[in-house]
């Protein structure tokens, strides 16, 4: 028996957030993120309006509209040099793991990025998180590295480690970086 699950890919919006919020409390006690609290709604909607005033913020919904899961990208360090470089985060559902979602969410966003021109994306993934790092894996990231023991949560040291994907080739001179929204105006075109 086959069964196929529909889903939408779509812009996170500031109204997204209690939803978003809600996937990402799934997380809070465990291992996978270094919060240790809960952010508050309007810290949650300030990270979605500045994060995707450049880059793409993604969520999915399931056939009934309901948010499954969210991604994301940001640059990863301030300096100019480095702005061909992002980190991408993904959230999913409990009950939307192992049916694609993941999957969808960050080809898309991988796409978009590329399309922007971005070379690097790097994600970080906390150890020994073997579902997310076996998931990095598959999306063609590779491992970077590790960084032993640099965050204590919930009495335990943890390992973080690095994968990177380069998107776009690497020139002495490679073409500017786009924000999401002209890549979405050009595609309009």
């Amino acid at each position: 028996m086959t069964i196929i699950i529909l889903m939408t890919i779509r812009f996170a919006t500031k109204e997204d957030a209690p939803a978003l919020l809600g996937i990402y409390n799934q997380y809070i006690g465990t291992p996978i993120t270094f919060e240790t609290e809960l952010p508050s709604l309007d810290e949650f909607v300030s990270r979605i309006e500045t994060y995707s005033s450049f880059y793409p913020y993604l969520v999915s919904e399931n056939e009934e509209g309901k948010i499954t899961g969210y991604a994301y990208a940001h640059r990863i360090f301030e300096r100019a040099s480095y702005r061909f470089d992002v980190e991408t985060t993904i959230y999913v559902a409990q009950e939307a793991h192992h049916n694609g979602t993941a999957k969808m969410l960050y080809d898309t966003l991988l796409s978009y990025l590329k399309k922007m021109n971005v070379i690097n994306a790097y994600a970080l993934v906390t150890g020994p998180n073997r579902q997310s790092i076996h998931f990095h894996r598959k999306c063609g990231f590779k491992d970077f590295a590790t960084f032993s023991e640099s965050g204590i949560k919930n009495g335990r040291w943890i390992d973080v480690i690095w994968f990177i994907k380069v998107l776009n080739g690497k020139s002495s001179n490679p073409p500017e970086l786009k924000g999401i929204k002209e890549v979405l105006a050009e595609q309009d075109l």
